[in-house]
């Protein structure tokens, strides 16, 4: 079966490697913001990271968009501000056509896309706007990168964006091996006339 679009990638996290240690949620808000370098970033006022480290069952698992390839959170969007992108697959969002509706927010399987306000100059509304992981697209072609900050900054390499098909391949192959390890040992005699 064929794609409209090809596959998109992903950020694979590996779980076992994080540390916890919150690097990639600024990395991730420093990418997104105005700031030329950590330090600024650190001294500004609103920054916000579209990963989230999660403490869970004596580990942490970063949490963020998953681009769903049938996003529920595209298909709720009564504005068509969040979009599955032809070419890519990534799910953006168009800023300007956000109202702030949540909508995207209550569907989405995760819990990872929020709404950021921004409130307008004329302070007459909160001026939210749904915020979710974008990939860094913007981030890498404007500093002509491959990686995302968050995988950048992951010190153990827990954080790594992946093509979703390079990612298929390995996870076949890994459970072959699995597979193949467990029956090593394992010698079934089949009766050849039974049928």
């Amino acid at each position: 079966m064929g794609y409209r679009t090809p596959p998109n990638k992903i950020i694979y996290v590996d779980t076992g490697r994080c540390l916890g240690c919150h690097s990639c949620e600024i990395a991730c808000a420093t990418a997104h913001s105005s700031a030329s370098s950590v330090f600024e970033a650190a001294a500004m006022r609103g920054l916000h990271s579209r990963i989230h480290v999660v403490a869970v069952g004596g580990g942490s698992v970063p949490m963020q968009c998953r681009q769903c390839e049938d996003a529920p959170c595209a298909k709720v969007c009564p504005t068509g501000a969040m979009r599955q992108n032809d070419g890519h697959g990534a799910v953006s969002i168009n800023e300007q056509s956000c109202i702030g509706c949540k909508l995207c927010t209550m569907v989405c399987p995760f819990g990872v896309v929020q709404v950021v306000n921004q409130p307008s100059v004329e302070g007459r509304t909160n001026g939210g706007v749904a915020s979710k992981c974008d990939l860094c697209t913007e981030w890498r072609e404007r500093e002509g990168k491959q990686r995302t900050a968050c995988e950048e900054s992951c010190a153990t390499r827990a954080i790594r964006l992946v093509d979703l098909q390079e990612y298929r391949v390995a996870l076949v192959k890994a459970r072959a091996a699995e597979i193949a390890a467990a029956h090593r040992n394992v010698r079934i005699a089949f009766d050849q006339e039974t049928r």
